[in-house]
């Protein structure tokens, strides 16, 4: 539908120049970081939460393990806690997909962006901690 020239000649650009096998690679690296953060800080606290990495993208949920399906994970979701979090996150320079805890790395993501997401989920699970 958005098959003019424009568009063609930025998604030959992108693909060519900034979504690279090489970027790929870093930005995994950074999925991975980013999904040890996150392991270490739900095991640190103790959290009923699980990560899930896919590539470069990373999730987290409120369960303990993944989900298998769609109600699986409908059942896992709890608004109010999602909510919470993307603003304390939001609070604390740390853009989060509006849907749910999921981070997609990508050619611009360094490692103190995903350092500093670490730190306010721990700074964040502190706060929840009794």
């Amino acid at each position: 539908l958005a098959g003019n020239a424009l568009s063609l000649y930025a998604t030959r650009a992108t693909l060519g120049e900034v979504l690279t096998e090489q970027a790929f690679e870093r930005m995994i690296a950074l999925g991975e970081r980013f999904a040890a953060g996150c392991d270490a800080v739900i095991a640190e606290f103790g959290l009923p939460w699980q990560a899930t990495r896919l590539g470069c993208r990373v999730e987290y949920m409120f369960s303990p393990s993944a989900p298998r399906d769609g109600g699986e994970a409908a059942a896992a979701f709890d608004t109010q806690l999602d909510s919470l979090l993307h603003l304390y996150m939001l609070n604390r320079g740390v853009l989060m997909t509006p849907f749910h805890m999921m981070a997609l790395m990508c050619p611009a993501t360094t490692e103190a962006d995903v350092d500093a997401h670490t730190a306010a989920l721990r700074e964040f699970a502190g706060e929840l901690a009794p």
